[in-house]
C-alpha cells in the first residue's frame, strides 16, 4: 500500500513538473505575436454632403399661425355650437319626466290600448307598469315618443356623436312576448 502511495506521489510531481514556466512563457509570446499581427480594418468615413437651401413655395399661402386663420376656425366652431345648442337647449330647459331616469334597455313594452282615441303603450320597468302617450319622454337620451303602434314605440333621441356634436337618432321599444 505504501508503494502505491509513493507511485501516485511521484506521478503527481512529474505532472506538475510538466507544467513549468517555460510553456507558460511560450504561450504568452504566442499571444503577443497574434496581437501584433492583427490589424483592425476601419472603413473611412464618407465626406459630408453639401447643403443646398430650398426656397419656400408656400410663402403666398395663408400663414397657419395667423390671426385670420384662427378667427375663421373660431367662427366655424361657433356656428356648429349654435346649431348644436338649438337642438339640445330646449331639452335642457324643460322639466324631466319620471321615465327619463331609466335606460331604454331596462324598459319593455308589454301592451297597448286606445284611450280617448289616442294610442297608449304599456311600458314595464322593474315590476311597475306605466302608460306612455305620444309626446312623453323615455330613456336617458332625451327620447321623445313620436309614434305608438301595436308592436312598438318609436322615439326620437338626441345623443352626442364621436365628435361631441348633438344629433338626432331614432330608437324603438319593441313589444315583448310574455314568457311563461
Amino acid at each position: 500500500m505504501m508503494t502505491l502511495r509513493a507511485m501516485l506521489l511521484i506521478s503527481g510531481v512529474l505532472l506538475l513538473a510538466g507544467c513549468s514556466a517555460s510553456t507558460e512563457d511560450e504561450l504568452r509570446q504566442w499571444m503577443a505575436d497574434q496581437k501584433n499581427q492583427t490589424r483592425p480594418r476601419i472603413a473611412p468615413i464618407s465626406e459630408p454632403k453639401q447643403f443646398k437651401p430650398e426656397s419656400y413655395a408656400q410663402v403666398t399661402a395663408v400663414d397657419p399661425f395667423s390671426n385670420q386663420k384662427l378667427t375663421l376656425a373660431l367662427k366655424k366652431d361657433s356656428a356648429q355650437s349654435t346649431a348644436n345648442s338649438a337642438l339640445i337647449d330646449p331639452e335642457l330647459a324643460r322639466r324631466k319626466e319620471a321615465l327619463e331616469s331609466f335606460p331604454l334597455d331596462a324598459m319593455s313594452m308589454v301592451g297597448n290600448m286606445v284611450k280617448a282615441n289616442q294610442p297608449v303603450a304599456l311600458v314595464k320597468i322593474d315590476s311597475l307598469l306605466y302608460q306612455v302617450r305620444t309626446g312623453n319622454y323615455l330613456g336617458q337620451n332625451y327620447g321623445r315618443v313620436t309614434k305608438i303602434s301595436e308592436t312598438e314605440v318609436t322615439l326620437r333621441e338626441i345623443v352626442q356623436d364621436s365628435a361631441g356634436e348633438w344629433i338626432e337618432r331614432t330608437a324603438t321599444l319593441q313589444l315583448q312576448e310574455r314568457s311563461k
